[in-house]
């Protein structure tokens, strides 16, 4: 391990803080986001877990930070699609198949991440999700001809697919075996794309069959 030294200068401390991001993205993208601990991201970056902490009080919120990096790329990949006269089901479900990274964020979001993070930490994320919702959402009802409302909840059901679809995709070693060994069970492994494009096809035919 490198010998500490303090960041004191603000262009300091945002490089080390780019260098801990830095770090827990190459992590996560090399053996997913539930196998990294904080002590893998000091020991990449060279410092003393404790020395992490001035920066991120604990993993979880440099998961946070990432994923909401991963929501504001998101946006810009769909929006940029949608602006080509892409159709919307084909952008939000190609765009998030090229972001692995963030469909593995997805998929621990709710269920680990937002459990161990600051008040300050969650606050930032869920304005940060909210507000790439409702714009996503505003562009895909005007692509399908949808309520607002609905080109919304059709975003919700992407990322809630994308965070189902992916570690069904990617199992743990016993699973893969599993899977080789008793072919019959790939059902419980839906190919990711075309599953979601299915089900998201199917969500924005039938949402104007429910308008009051």
């Amino acid at each position: 391990m490198t010998e500490f030294v303090r960041a004191r200068r603000p262009e300091q401390k945002q490089q080390r803080r780019e260098a801990i991001l830095d770090a827990a993205r190459t992590l996560a993208a090399e053996s997913g986001v539930g196998r990294v601990s904080l002590g893998n991201v000091a020991t990449a970056v060279g410092l003393a877990k404790s020395n992490i902490a001035r920066y991120f009080a604990t993993r979880e919120e440099i998961y946070l930070e990432l994923a909401a990096e991963g929501w504001n790329e998101w946006r810009e990949a769909v929006l940029h699609r949608l602006a080509a006269g892409d159709d919307a089901v084909d952008a939000l479900v190609e765009t998030l198949a090229a972001r692995p990274l963030f469909c593995d964020l997805l998929s621990h979001d709710s269920t680990s991440l937002e459990h161990n993070a600051s008040h300050a930490a969650a606050l930032a994320y869920k304005r940060t999700m909210v507000a790439v919702i409702g714009e996503l959402g505003s562009a895909v009802s005007g692509a399908l001809s949808l309520h607002e409302s609905e080109g919304a909840e059709l975003v919700i059901a992407a990322i809630g697919f994308a965070a189902l679809l992916y570690p069904a995709n990617h199992p743990p070693p016993v699973l893969t075996e599993v899977y080789d060994q008793h072919p019959e069970l790939a059902a419980a492994r839906p190919p990711f794309e075309p599953t979601m494009r299915r089900m998201l096809a199917a969500i924005a035919a039938g949402l104007p069959s429910l308008r009051t």
